[in-house]
């Protein structure tokens, strides 16, 4: 597992945003504009993956 050190950017008056290395978004196949699921672990984690409609 790989570490990353990258800056929390704000965007808009409510949103933030965190670019993500371009050796991970391959790793994973994931396309500019693809939907992901942002889900908080607790303790400062947070999970992202495929967003899947259930």
């Amino acid at each position: 597992m790989e570490k990353y050190t990258r800056k929390l950017n704000k965007v808009a008056s409510h949103s933030f945003s965190i670019i993500l290395p371009k050796e991970i978004i391959t790793k994973y196949g994931w396309k500019e504009k693809q939907k992901l699921a942002v889900v908080d672990k607790g303790h400062g984690r947070l999970e992202i993956r495929d967003w899947r409609k259930r």
